[in-house]
């Protein structure tokens, strides 16, 4: 399988809330340690996440023999696609959502400990992340490849994850101009963004239909 194929779902994995957080702890009063603890919650709740959706469906794959091995790999492409369009759905429904949620206003003066709690449940309970780890872990499972091969895909997730964090580590001050003016952007266009990469993946994974 080729390893880019998964990659831009890690894209979808922190567009809206996850990145949002990302930048607001940046920004708070412990930043540094604060965005460590986060990224290191993100890092558990990903690597749990992908590893429990590709084993349930390497489980279902091997329980398969012969004839019903090709159909039970033909059900899982189906349900990668229903997946992917029901992730397709929701972001589109929740496009114009950009209120920040009232807990986020606790950031500003989050702990580690809040921090790296945040950085867990927010990616193994938001419906978008787990629908990507599902989809991730089918995608890997069907075509008979490790679950090593995931590792780019969550290596990505977490860059992007702690991207605010470098952009404070480079930048210093300037960094406090820079994070809420992304933090804008991300508000408003992260939702084309995803959208984008699940018709590019949702269209990958029909042409490969069956094979």
């Amino acid at each position: 399988m080729d390893l880019l194929a998964i990659l831009p779902l890690a894209i979808v994995m922190v567009a809206g809330p996850q990145i949002i957080s990302a930048i607001l702890l940046a920004t708070s009063k412990d930043a540094r340690r604060n965005s460590l603890a986060f990224v290191a919650g993100v890092a558990l709740a990903i690597t749990l996440g992908t590893l429990v959706a590709y084993w349930l469906f390497s489980l279902v794959k091997t329980s398969a023999r012969g004839d019903s091995e090709s159909t039970v790999g033909t059900v899982i492409d189906w349900l990668v696609i229903v997946l992917l369009l029901v992730l397709m759905v929701r972001v589109f429904l929740r496009r114009k959502n950009t209120e920040a949620p009232k807990w986020m206003g606790r950031l500003q003066t989050a702990d580690t400990r809040l921090s790296f709690r945040l950085g867990l449940l927010l990616f193994l309970v938001m419906p978008t992340d787990i629908i990507t780890m599902l989809t991730v872990g089918a995608y890997l499972a069907r075509r008979g490849d490790s679950w090593w091969n995931s590792v780019p895909f969550l290596l990505l997730t977490l860059l992007l994850a702690g991207l605010p964090l470098l952009i404070l580590l480079l930048l210093g001050k300037r960094a406090q101009v820079l994070l809420p003016k992304l933090r804008d952007w991300m508000s408003t266009n992260s939702w084309v963004v995803s959208e984008a990469v699940i018709v590019f993946f949702l269209v990958l994974t029909i042409s490969g239909l069956g094979s």
